[in-house]
């Protein structure tokens, strides 16, 4: 066994037909990272002609030290130690001739899955096995966080898409349901959008991932050459918020009326149940008047609609994931990310994609101390597997510069703050 480089075309087709690989580890996710400041540099061990495993390498110096990862691990039979072996001995050769002090791999591991609806629990069978390999060859395990420490999430929310649309919707939590249906009686409409759109899902989400605008262009860009990503929004119709508000306004007040008219002429016990009924729809009236005054404002600004929700999709073998989505704030009750990832998952499913990956979420087993409860419990909403990964591991492939580089490591974060 040999390792070498691989050209983008040797790469590719040969993750394109690994099972599992990620997208993560492609030559377009390589040259999106060239854009934020690090080498790359895509790795096959060959048995003869044969890729029998492979890797994209990203590299960034710090400080004096160059270091490595490999995003979603390598791509290559974790259970097979014999293979495992000879391929961590070619790559510390390999990166250490690059002067590469350690590389992190953060593998497509599973270790438990977890239905938060049916409260069922799952443990791969191969989690020890792989586990132990890893151990055998001298990856030291960096523990198993429960939040966002990591490169990549530990834990993922992923839809199952192997199910007719109308059971996968079915299967929705009821708020959920309820709250799509919301939207879509509202006026929220989905579009597909275009690289014109990219702005949108950058104001939208540059709190939540803090990457520039750039970042966004490049997933698209470089993914688009191969149809492999899709932009989407949502769009608020302000008119026909409009009418739907003012019919439930004409409603409740004929309602109202109907009603003052039965308690002037009713006595007893009657008048009375008829008074609490009439204080109930009083106050649907009041909410529906705020409803309409504010569907007007909307229309007076809006007058062609109002972008509410935008999310990017990336594309990889039978699977879909939301590389990023977010969505306009003052706009929040109308439930348009509810309604745009539904419609994504619809389509999908309908053409015959196997999951659809709704991105990371902290442990979900934690109810306490957690601040990101209120992620977990919205993509709790659409019924999803959550994923449990086996965390990041370390493998040093310089000793000496490695212990120096971890002698000075609190100097430099001293000096970086």
């Amino acid at each position: 066994m040999e390792l070498r480089q691989l050209t983008n075309e040797e790469f590719s087709d040969f993750c394109e037909h690994f099972t599992p690989s990620s997208f993560y580890q492609t030559p377009e996710y390589a040259f999106i990272m060239n854009h934020q400041n690090y080498e790359s540099i895509l790795v096959g061990a060959m048995e003869g002609n044969q890729i029998i495993a492979a890797s994209l390498i990203l590299m960034e110096k710090v400080g004096l030290f160059k270091y490595a990862y490999a995003p979603r691990g390598f791509l290559i039979d974790y259970k097979n130690n014999t293979l495992l072996t000879e391929f961590t001995k070619l790559l510390k050769k390999f990166l250490s001739k690059l002067d590469v002090i350690a590389i992190k791999i953060c593998p497509n591991v599973i270790y438990k899955t977890y239905d938060l609806i049916t409260n069922e629990v799952t443990i791969n069978p191969d989690y020890q096995l792989i586990f132990d390999n890893l151990k055998k060859n001298d990856y030291f395990h960096m523990g198993y966080n429960n939040f966002f420490e990591s490169d990549k999430p530990r834990f993922e929310a992923v839809v199952d898409l192997t199910k007719p649309y109308y059971e996968i919707f079915h299967n929705f939590k009821k708020e959920m349901r309820t709250k799509i249906r919301s939207a879509d009686k509202n006026g929220v409409q989905i579009y597909r959008g275009t690289a014109d759109n990219i702005e949108h899902l950058y104001m939208q989400t540059r709190k939540k991932y803090q990457k520039d605008i750039g970042f966004f262009q490049d997933i698209y860009n470089l993914y688009e050459k191969k149809q492999k990503v899709e932009l989407y929004y949502s769009k608020l119709n302000t008119e026909v918020y409009l009418k739907k508000t003012k019919k439930e306004y004409e409603q409740l007040e004929q309602k109202s009326n109907e009603i003052n008219k039965q308690v002037l002429i009713t006595t007893g016990n009657k008048k009375e149940k008829l008074i609490n009924k009439k204080m109930i729809i009083d106050i649907k009236l009041a909410n529906a008047k705020n409803n309409l005054v504010t569907a007007t404002k909307l229309l007076r600004d809006f007058p062609t609609g109002v972008v509410t929700s935008s999310a990017m999709i990336v594309k990889h073998q039978k699977h879909v994931y939301v590389m990023c989505y977010g969505n306009d704030k003052r706009f929040k009750k109308f439930n348009s990310t509810h309604l745009l990832l539904w419609k994504i998952i619809e389509k999908y499913a309908q053409l015959g994609y196997q999951s659809l990956n709704l991105g990371g979420v902290s442990n979900p087993t934690l109810k306490e101390n957690n601040s990101y409860l209120g992620l977990t419990t919205f993509k709790n909403g659409f019924h999803p597997k959550f994923i449990e990964y086996i965390g990041d591991l370390e493998l040093i492939t310089n000793g000496p510069k490695y212990f120096i580089y971890r002698q000075t490591n609190p100097l430099r974060s001293f000096i970086k703050k």
